[in-house]
């Protein structure tokens, strides 16, 4: 059932991708497809830049596939996501801060984003639609219960304190991790054995079907020659029969003639 749960959870989180809006500025977040920095930029919904998930407390950028991380001390800017830093994140009232850490919340500034201690609009975040990134981070598992049949109610407020599938945050979160380092290099040559016995399986009965076609049209076509043979005895007979009543063996014998 966990393992049901996890695949579920990897099919869908990609599904909610959003736009990081900042409240005060109304700029999108954007990351740098060559050098991880973090610029605001006007929002646009078709740059894959600009388009984020949650992935666990992670937070990760779906155009270049790497995670929003606190490198400095108040420096944040996007990194490969099995990298070492802050990389999960806390959301409560629209506020983001490193998880575990007492270092500040992201905030919005004409030079970029940074960590600091205020809490006043420049740090608060909002997708495109107007809706808290946290409700963001809460959709992520929206689909879940309901895919799954399962009783437990997710509370949208209380993530961190709430058991999601009866499953502790930390036991999610290794199972999660355990999942994203698995080596699926197993599972792909496995595939490819299954693909190349099911080629072969097909070859072999296209053989065989051609083989039988081949045998029933020889077949058919010694019966249709002997067919014809055993006609044409049968008219050779037919024919002598009627050559040995013919009219010229009915004529009498003419007399014996006489000395």
């Amino acid at each position: 059932m966990k393992l049901l749960w996890i695949i579920s959870f990897f099919l869908l989180q990609d599904t909610e991708a959003f736009l990081l809006q900042n409240a005060k500025i109304k700029q999108c977040l954007q990351a740098s497809p060559t050098d991880g920095n973090l610029l605001l930029s006007d929002c646009n919904s078709a740059s894959d830049f600009q388009d984020w998930f949650w992935q666990g407390d992670s937070l990760r950028n779906h155009g270049t596939q790497s995670c929003l991380l606190v490198v400095e001390a108040n420096r944040v800017q996007t990194s490969p996501c099995d990298s070492v830093g802050f990389m999960g994140w806390d959301c409560s009232n629209l506020l983001l801060s490193p998880l575990g850490s007492s270092q500040g919340y992201l905030v919005a500034s004409k030079k970029g984003v940074a960590l600091d201690n205020v809490r006043g609009l420049k740090a608060q975040w909002q997708s495109a639609a107007e809706r808290s990134v946290c409700e963001e981070k809460a959709a992520q598992y929206r689909y879940l219960p309901a895919a799954l049949a399962s009783t437990h109610v997710y509370d949208h407020t209380a993530y961190n304190d709430v058991l999601v599938l009866g499953m502790e945050p930390e036991k999610l979160e290794e199972l999660l991790w355990f999942f994203r380092r698995e080596d699926p290099s197993a599972w792909n040559y496995s595939i490819l054995v299954l693909s190349f016995v099911v080629a072969i399986l097909g070859f072999v009965l296209l053989a065989i079907n051609i083989s039988r076609n081949r045998k029933r049209k020889i077949h058919k076509y010694k019966e249709a020659a002997q067919a014809a043979q055993n006609s044409g005895l049968e008219s050779k007979q037919a024919l002598l029969t009627v050559s040995e009543y013919s009219p010229e063996s009915l004529q009498k014998p003419e007399p014996a003639a006489t000395g």
